[in-house]
Parts: C-alpha cells; sequence; structure tokens
C-alpha cells in the first residue's frame, strides 16, 4: 500500500491500524537541535483523543506517546524520530458484522475492491485514529515553526447550519481552547452545542467547517509551478478523513467578485511592502507573500449513524445495517488540532525546501 508518507525533505509515515496493536510514525528529515517539548507533544494528543464530550466517541484511549528515537536531552538529533502510541481500548467485537458488509460513505467497499482483504475493525487503516501520528508530526513541526516566530491557530467556524457570522470581530489569533466545539464566539458555540444535542438525540451526525490562521510566515516559502505553497496546503488537509472541501483567502467567493475589488493593492506600511486587503490568502503564484495565510477546511457529516441504514453485503443482498458502537455526532471539534497538525508539517516542510535553494 502506497501513500503512506507525506512531504519532501521532512517527511511523516505513519502506520497502524484502528483497532491493531498501535499507531505510530517516523518523521524523518527533522532538523538537529531543536528542543522538544515531550509535555507539548502530549498536550496536542489530549486535543484530538477521544471521549472529550459527551457526543465524542466513548474510545477511551490514554493516547500515551512513546519516543523511540531521535531525541537526546531533550533536543532532536537530526536522524530519523519513531514514536509509538498504543492502543488499549480496542473492541473488534462491535465490528464483527460489518465482515461482510458494506456501511454506507465509509471505505469499506473501496478497500475490498481494491485490496480483496481488508481490517473491517472500525475501518482498519482507513480510520481517523491514523490522524494520531499526523498529530504528533504536527506536534514536532510546531516547535521547529516557533523557533521561526510562526504561530498556527485553527477554530471551528462552522457546524451544521450554525456558523460564526460574517460580521463578528474575532480577534486576530482566537483562542478557541475555551469552547467545548472550540469556537471562539460564545453565543454561536452554545447553538452548535444545542444543534449537536438535538441531532444525537435523533441517532445522526454532522459535519462543518474550520477556518485555520497563520502568522509571521515570511514572503518567499512555496514553489511556482506544482509545488505551490496553497496546492500543498490543499493536498495536506484533503487528506483527512472526511474532509471534502477547501479553500484559501476568497475561495469560492472570489468567482463572484471583479477584479478591481479582488485585487490585493500593494502598499507600504512601517517600512514593510504589504497588501491592503488579503483575499490572495497569504499565498500569491504559490509562494507566501508575508501576510497571514488563511484558509477554510469543509467536513462532511460523519458517516456512522444511530439509526438503521439500508445497505448491502459482498454478494450484494439487501442488508439492514444496525446503528452501534463508539462514534462522534461531530468530528468536527477534535479535527481542529488535526488540520493545525497538516498545516504545520507543510510549512516547515516549505522552510527546509526554501533554506534549500538559498544553500
Amino acid at each position: 500500500m502506497p501513500g503512506n508518507s507525506f512531504g519532501q525533505l521532512l517527511r511523516l509515515t505513519t502506520f497502524g491500524e484502528s483497532h491493531g496493536k498501535a499507531i505510530g510514525g517516523i518523521l524523518d528529515g527533522f532538523p538537529s537541535g531543536v528542543r522538544i517539548d515531550e509535555d507539548l507533544l502530549q498536550r496536542e494528543l489530549q486535543r484530538r483523543k477521544t471521549a472529550q464530550s459527551p457526543w465524542a466517541s466513548s474510545r477511551s484511549e490514554e493516547d500515551e506517546l512513546e519516543i523511540l528515537s531521535g531525541v537526546f536531552e531533550g533536543f532532536s538529533l537530526g536522524t530519523p524520530i519513531a514514536f509509538l502510541v498504543w492502543n488499549k481500548d480496542q473492541l473488534p467485537v462491535d465490528y464483527d458484522h460489518l465482515q461482510n458488509t458494506f456501511r454506507p460513505s465509509h471505505a469499506d467497499f473501496t478497500f475490498e475492491k481494491k485490496y480483496g482483504h481488508r481490517d473491517f475493525r472500525g475501518g482498519g487503516r482507513s480510520s481517523a485514529r491514523e490522524t494520531l501520528a499526523r498529530v504528533v508530526g504536527g506536534a514536532f513541526a510546531k516547535m521547529l515553526l516557533n523557533t521561526l516566530g510562526v504561530e498556527i491557530t485553527a477554530f471551528v467556524n462552522r457546524i451544521g447550519t450554525v456558523a460564526i457570522p460574517k460580521e463578528t470581530e474575532l480577534p486576530e489569533l482566537p483562542v478557541s481552547e475555551d469552547s467545548t466545539v472550540r469556537c471562539p464566539d460564545p453565543e454561536t458555540s452554545e447553538k452548535m452545542l444545542r444543534l449537536i444535542a438535538r441531532t444525537q438525540k435523533e441517532g445522526d451526525t454532522l459535519g462543518g467547517e474550520i477556518k485555520c490562521i497563520v502568522r509571521n510566515v515570511p514572503a518567499g516559502w512555496g514553489e511556482p509551478v506544482f509545488d505551490k505553497l496553497h496546492a500543498s496546503l490543499g493536498k495536506a488537509m484533503l487528506s483527512i478523513n472526511a474532509v471534502k472541501g477547501f479553500a484559501i483567502g476568497s475561495g469560492f467567493d472570489g468567482a463572484a467578485m471583479k477584479g478591481s475589488a479582488h485585487n490585493d493593492l500593494f502598499e507600504v506600511r512601517e517600512g514593510k511592502l504589504r497588501t491592503k486587503t488579503n483575499f490572495s490568502g497569504g499565498v500569491q503564484g504559490g509562494i507566501s507573500n508575508g501576510e497571514e495565510i488563511v484558509f477554510s477546511v469543509a467536513f462532511n457529516p460523519v458517516a456512522t449513524l444511530m439509526k438503521d441504514q439500508q445497505t448491502v453485503d459482498k454478494s450484494g443482498k439487501p442488508v439492514m445495517l444496525k446503528g452501534k458502537g463508539r462514534h462522534d455526532v461531530c468530528v468536527v471539534p477534535r479535527a481542529v488540532p488535526i488540520v493545525e497538525a497538516m498545516a504545520a508539517l507543510v510549512l516547515a516542510d516549505h522552510y527546509l525546501l526554501n533554506r534549500a535553494a538559498r544553500i
């Protein structure tokens, strides 16, 4: 199975299945001499873990990180960083009824057709549990970016039909950790919680949108053809489970604007060349321009419902799929650290590529 590695100079390879023995990864190309904060690594994992709220999956994993190599006396060695998180709360029996059944909007059917043999326990390799390895890799990337002053903050902008009104004034880097749904606007957060509670009673699920803001990326990161910075970000975000949409800057709204309104005009502010607006989202010609990088990521509703659904088995025979197991009503709040992690991996990789090009 190819496609388990991400990045060019900074390359993360992940491994493991949802109900296998462990999930882990190898981060190669990470520079030496970076101070490694293991508490930060563990905090990032805690932001992603299950059982954070009454409407999140009740799977109870401690997600305790083990670093196997690449770190010595609190600093990176420049050698491959290998890490591991053991799966301790597997309930594979919950999935016995799926051995010969295809769940709607899951990877069951496509895995069966591609490989002929699949791990039906929670989706195996296609499970979102794999993303904990991305969060760890992204946390290492954040440590590298922190040395450069780069800040990455994501938050929930929408759940279902409830979104932060466009006219709402938020701080430059919104703090979302005070909200159960990781939405920085208290009024919208309460509306989201009420919607989730109603949806949970119905046995249904919700999707949503995460917005990410990156500050202090200097001009010059990214390549102008196939490795455009926003193309790398788009690939990273679309590789996350349930993501179906990515937009940077004005995104699809820009399609309705005239060029005279959409162009980001240049000006000099505080002795630096800046743009008056930021419809480009901080990237022009595939290269960062020094403004905030702003993008949004759209998530599908969780595909596993707590209500019966009509489907078919391997032979094509109709089957009534019973809604059961441990699943999120809405995974979007738990995906915030995943979006940040993938953004960090992209930006750290492009930083190293830009540095290499200047040597």
